[in-house]
């Protein structure tokens, strides 16, 4: 294992530190916690709070996308391991306005549990909170740490919308019946190259031979549906593209919006050639997307792979929140 790092221990309260140090302008820290909110707060004044978070080794997500317009506050775990409920009730308290406030969380076991403890624990003290279960990844079912589909890149999607609609104005009930509304229409797909190193471990989630992919592999490691050899880039989109297809039935009467996501690895001259493979394979079926981000956003520490997200853009006013313009590191 070779890391630009210290201690494997002191890797993400140095990451926090740092992160919140160069950035001051968008983030500060709240004392004795790796909980990141907003510097601008008088601007959330209010306004229903939008919170998220999760393991680190996913950089951007979650701290990148915290400012005007999409997050109030990102929580930062241990490396694939979820934030403590204590940690994330920091957050909400601190960004809560008095409109209550809205947790974004990841479909994986921890999560949900600390997230739910933190809201309880904010609802003693009259914070009235609601949330959503981000499910898009579509390539297997109650994989490691989950009970039903994981979480992963299209949850940024699911930022994207409320931050703007809070942003807006939205009530605490209006972003809850948003979320519940947008949820089944975003669908997202994994390839991997290679795994993922957590520093205190120190060798890969999984081995590929030099000459194999897997497809369908979640953002900590987590197994996917089929390995085979690697095959071109074009093949790539035709398997990732196909399953979302079968997914949500692509129409050339509806608009969407693409996310092509690297995992950590993955040089953007490589994602630019799987973009103009996708964009060709989308052209065929009289496709052209409506909203298309290309980068690394939702990334799995070094993973080499791509996901491939597309968000169903069933009401117009989706792809409305989708261009409002936001304050953040990332977006």
């Amino acid at each position: 294992m070779k890391k630009i790092i210290n201690d494997p221990k002191d890797v993400v309260p140095e990451m926090v530190d740092g992160l919140v140090r160069a950035y001051p302008q968008y983030l500060k820290q709240l004392p004795d916690t790796e909980a990141m909110v907003r510097s601008d707060t008088a601007s959330m004044a209010g306004k229903v709070g939008i919170v998220s978070g999760g393991g680190s080794g996913h950089e951007p997500t979650h701290a990148g996308f915290v400012g005007k317009g999409m997050l109030s506050a990102a929580v930062a775990g241990q490396v694939f391991t979820s934030p403590t409920p204590d940690q994330i009730y920091a957050a909400i308290k601190a960004v809560d306005q008095g409109k209550g406030v809205f947790l974004v969380i990841k479909n994986y076991s921890g999560d949900v549990m600390n997230f739910d403890m933190a809201k309880d624990m904010a609802e003693m003290d009259d914070i009235d909170v609601k949330s959503v279960v981000v499910d898009d990844d579509i390539a297997v079912e109650d994989s490691l740490y989950t009970q039903g589909r994981r979480g992963v890149a299209g949850t940024l999607f699911m930022h994207k919308v409320l931050g703007a609609a809070a942003d807006q104005g939205a009530s605490l009930d209006e972003l809850d019946q948003l979320a519940q509304a947008v949820l089944p229409h975003i669908n997202t797909i994994a390839v991997a190259l290679s795994a993922a190193t957590v520093p205190e471990v120190g060798k890969p989630g999984f081995e590929l031979a030099d000459d194999e992919i897997e497809y369908g592999v979640g953002i900590h490691s987590e197994p996917g549906y089929r390995r085979e050899k690697i095959k071109p880039s074009k093949d790539l989109v035709a398997e990732l593209l196909g399953k979302l297809d079968d997914s949500l039935q692509l129409d050339q009467s509806h608009q969407y919006a693409v996310l092509v996501n690297g995992m950590g690895a993955t040089p953007l001259m490589e994602q630019y050639v799987f973009s103009h493979d996708l964009l060709d394979a989308l052209a065929e079926k009289g496709i052209k997307p409506a909203f298309m981000k290309v980068g690394s956003y939702m990334t799995s520490i070094e993973m080499a792979g791509i996901s491939l997200t597309i968000f169903d853009l069933t009401d117009a006013k989706w792809l409305d929140y989708l261009n409002y313009p936001v304050e953040t590191i990332a977006w």
